[in-house]
């Protein structure tokens, strides 16, 4: 095998890594909007808040696993970015995978927790299900 095709399985073995980071995002967020419907069914059933603030901590795990997968993506980006000559942050040797060499600015783990794609998601959900468990529990107190 040349070195062009060296390059070429190289770059397909980090897109393939990226489409399945992206499909781990993909089905966090199923997950947790099935997780969150099936808490707000049982609390409808049995009238109990509690329900509803277990939805609020699932959401804030959820959306931490799913930043962290973001943040892998992100780096391996970075990968194929070097690898496929578009950028020269970091020298990559063939077949290597060195994600560690991408930790600041967009590929900081604090910077894929408040992504569009991921705070826009999380954050509304959050805020719906903390105000929905205030207005019962002041509801109920009065």
């Amino acid at each position: 095998m040349n070195l062009t095709e060296d390059k070429k399985q190289h770059l397909d073995f980090i897109q393939n890594i990226i489409t399945r980071m992206n499909t781990n995002s993909f089905q966090i967020k199923a997950t947790t909007v099935t997780i969150i419907s099936a808490l707000l069914a049982v609390f409808a059933s049995n009238n109990n808040v509690l329900f509803i603030f277990i939805g609020i901590v699932t959401t804030v795990i959820f959306w931490f696993l799913d930043a962290y997968y973001l943040q892998q993506e992100r780096k391996l980006r970075g990968v194929y970015k070097d690898v496929s000559g578009i950028t020269s942050l970091n020298t990559v040797l063939p077949y290597e995978m060195p994600i560690q060499k991408y930790q600041k600015g967009s590929f900081s783990f604090f910077s894929s927790f408040k992504s569009k794609t991921v705070l826009w998601i999380y954050l509304p959900m959050i805020l719906m299900l903390g105000a929905f468990g205030i207005i019962i529990l002041k509801r109920n107190v009065c």
